[in-house]
Formats: C-alpha cells, structure tokens, sequence
C-alpha cells in the first residue's frame, strides 16, 4: 500500500490478520522492507499484523531534496505519521541499523506509540556516541560515516561497476534506482548533535539483538546499550553472525522479537 503523509508518498507492505497486534518493521541502509523476509511468516503465524516501511529515501514517492531534509526527527515524525495513517494508536516497534536508530528515537520521545522495542544491531544513539569518544574500537569502526557523509564521492564508489559493492548486500541492487542512493546516503549526512537534545532513556520493554562479528557496532557500544534503558531489557548476543542479522540469522532473530512481544503463539 502507499501512504501520503507529510507532503511524500511511503510505501508500506502489510501482512497477516488485520485484527492483530501491529508490529512496524523499520530498515537500514542499504536495504529496504525486504529484509524483513526472513521473519514475516514466522511473526504471522505468530498472529501479528505486519507493516514493513520502506523509508524516507527509499520509497519513490519520499526523496526529498536536501540533507536537512533527512535529519532524524523527519524520519522519526515519519514514522509517527504512517501509524496514525494506519488508525494504529501503538505498536510493537522491530528495527535494523538505521532503522533502530529511528526506533530507539520513536521509542524515547513517543512511547505511548511503542508497545514493545527490539532494536537490532544499533544501540541506543547515546550509548553509541558515548562509545565512539571513548572506544578506540568504536572510533575505527565508525570511520566509514565520515566517508559517506562526504559529497558526491560516496555515490561514485558505491554505483561503480554496476554497484558491485551494494550487490554485496541482500536486494542492494535497488539502491541504484535514480535518487535512491542519494537520498539514503544523506541519513549520514544529516547527522547532527542535536539529534541527541532531549533524548532519555527508553522505558518501554526492549530487547537489543547484538552480533559479535559486527563490522560497525563494538562490544562496548552494545554493552553500554543497557545504562539508557529503563525498562524491562533484554540483551541478546548473536555468535558468529554479521552486522546482516535478519538475513544471516533469521530464525534466531524471530525468536527474540517473539519473546519480546509474547504474543498468544498458536499451539
């Protein structure tokens, strides 16, 4: 379905029974809503009503002009947007990279919105900036921001060779769609401090899905996660697995959003 919000055009893909408990799926760069493929039979059959948000940026209809215009509190009033469009007063909140960036956000200054958290792979961005100026590990780790944030270039390197380097990642092909690229690169680029003014800790109950082959995450931003939440928390560290989560680990992925939402699950 496409939803028209804030003068743009997302594009949302439902799933599952509409009388169910909602979950809004959020993804990173440099994927979109398929990446949540992986977990979207398992949460139906679960009894969930899925809404997978192809993101500012991503969907056709939503490339604004301009890296102000993908600051985080756009995306965040994004997502707050598309839920009231959907009539949902709340919902179990699931998101990856980027995605949980915007997660931990909406779950912070809008929790009467987030029934649930799991956030994947990314922590909660005060726990991730403090490791960054502390962690030397961290620090390396996130040396590839300053690259994307750059003009141009990133787009050079990473359309080259008929996008080699994003053909490396699951359904990267999209990303060399005209303005695509672009607009998901300026999610860097918009980085500002004041993304972090006002953000508190996050109540609601939250689980953090960690990989400890994670090639931007360092075992000290994750760990840290756990001083910025004050609800229940559940920290889940995944062996052997890639910054990839849902697509390498998809099984073990599901079961911690499932024991997270603790829906009624079919016997």
């Amino acid at each position: 379905m496409r939803i028209d919000v804030r003068g743009l055009t997302f594009d949302v893909h439902a799933g599952g029974s509409k009388s169910a408990e909602p979950v809004l799926l959020l993804h990173g760069f440099p994927q979109d809503s398929r990446e949540w493929d992986g977990i979207l039979g398992g949460l139906h059959d679960a009894g969930l009503r899925t809404y997978a948000l192809d993101q500012r940026g991503y969907s056709p209809g939503a490339r604004p002009a301009g890296k102000r215009a993908y600051r985080m509190a756009e995306c965040v009033a994004d997502a707050v947007a598309v839920l009231d469009a959907l009539d949902v007063t709340s919902a179990h909140v699931v998101g990856h990279d980027w995605g949980a960036a915007v997660a931990w956000h909406l779950a912070a200054r809008h929790p009467e919105r987030v029934r649930t958290l799991t956030a994947i792979s990314v922590p909660h961005p005060r726990a991730y900036a403090t490791s960054v100026k502390r962690d030397p590990a961290q620090l390396v780790k996130s040396a590839y921001m300053l690259f994307f944030r750059t003009p141009w270039l990133p787009e050079r390197v990473l359309s080259a060779r008929g996008g080699a380097l994003l053909r490396k990642v699951a359904h990267g092909e999209a990303m060399l769609q005209p303005g695509r690229l672009t607009g998901a690169l300026n999610w860097y680029r918009a980085i500002s401090g004041d993304d972090l003014d006002g953000l508190g800790s996050v109540g609601v109950p939250t689980t953090f899905v960690w990989s400890d082959r994670d090639v931007a995450i360092s075992g000290h931003a994750a760990r840290r996660c756990a001083a910025y939440v004050t609800g229940d928390y559940r920290f889940v560290t995944l062996a052997g697995v890639s910054h990839w989560i849902p697509d390498e680990a998809p099984e073990l992925l599901l079961e911690a959003v499932l024991e997270r939402i603790s829906p009624r699950r079919p016997r």
